[in-house]
């Protein structure tokens, strides 16, 4: 196995490179997308022949800023890891520190925090910086409350520091979301992602909310078109699918619980709130992963803790992935 599959999830031209004998068409659990996209309706037009308007982005604005329940500052951007990437362009108060075990992108996007664990949160926001974190977090699954993420911003703020949540899988939970918490001084910014939760990671839509200076710093980084033609289009009709939203977190619950069944059945501890993906954790962990990958599966290897793997909901592939776990057994 190379660095590659244990870099991002997804790379499933990597993996058929690697293991050229593995039957296709490839079972893809290593990026905790949703196995069952958003579709949009027949009707929907979306015009490539022109700019995108103004009018049609503040529709998606409006429709996003429902669906978190937040009516203070909100800026479009081509997906949440982008947004990630321009924290270091906003000169957020230092020091800086990053929650571990983390997403890889949260090390590179403050080049030089300093990594803690989330037990320390209270401790670190009563010394002022920024601290960035995942809830639910990459790739653990873990869960903080939204109120005791709040909680600690206010004491960030007290002493002008700034809390960076990236909720990319709060979709898929309902209560997650800090957003609806938030009074317009609070020193928060948050990240959104379009594509996990509504299964369409290749629109490439996120959401940066909350604290007006550090989102309008960003909309205006990205100009007049932030976002495709196809993104403002998909973003807006997606959000305003509220019934679609409410089924969707049903099912997840109960396919992550199904996944916990399977894995526990063939001797994989999983843990994790996220209903998008779960950690399990085995001494032969890479052990797996071959057998995995050479079924033509492909789930989440870490370089740094070889004991553990990450698997997304297999969708229409359980069956496949239980034959495959259980001949490992």
């Amino acid at each position: 196995m190379s660095r590659d599959l244990t870099f991002h999830g997804g790379r499933i031209e990597a993996a058929a490179r690697q293991y050229p004998d593995a039957p296709c068409p490839w079972l893809d659990l290593s990026t905790g997308i949703n196995p069952h996209a958003w579709t949009p309706p027949a009707g929907l037009v979306v015009d490539q022949h022109r700019l995108p308007s103004g009018e049609a982005l503040a529709w998606l604005l409006a429709a996003a800023g429902a669906a978190f329940g937040f009516a203070g500052a909100l800026a479009a951007v081509p997906g949440s890891e982008l947004a990630l990437r321009l924290l270091a362009t906003l000169d957020l108060p230092r020091p800086w520190h990053v929650v571990t075990p983390c997403y890889r992108t949260h090390r590179d996007a403050l080049p030089g925090a300093e990594a803690i664990a989330a037990e320390r949160i209270g401790e670190v926001a009563a010394a002022g910086g920024t601290l960035l974190l995942a809830n639910p977090n990459n790739p653990d699954g873990r869960l903080i409350a939204p109120e005791v993420l709040l909680a600690a911003a206010r004491t960030l703020g007290a002493r002008g520091g700034m809390l960076i949540v990236d909720e990319a899988f709060a979709d898929a939970l309902a209560g997650a979301s800090v957003l609806p918490l938030l009074r317009a001084d609070d020193p928060v910014v948050v990240l959104r992602s379009f594509g996990k939760f509504y299964g369409l990671a290749g629109v490439r839509l996120g959401f940066v909310g909350g604290a007006q200076p550090e989102v309008t710093r960003i909309a205006a980084l990205l100009g007049d078109w932030p976002v495709s033609a196809t993104a403002l289009a998909y973003g807006t009709a997606a959000y305003r699918d509220v019934a679609w939203a409410a089924r969707m977190r049903g099912r997840l619950v109960a396919e992550a619980v199904a996944l916990d069944g399977l894995l526990a059945d063939c001797g994989l501890a999983a843990r994790g709130a996220c209903p998008l993906f779960r950690l399990a954790e085995r001494d032969d962990a890479r052990t797996v992963f071959e057998r995995l990958a050479s079924a033509g599966i492909l789930t989440r290897p870490f370089d740094e803790r070889p004991g553990w793997l990450r698997f997304g909901l297999p969708g229409a592939g359980f069956d496949r992935l239980h034959a495959a776990l259980a001949a490992d057994g």
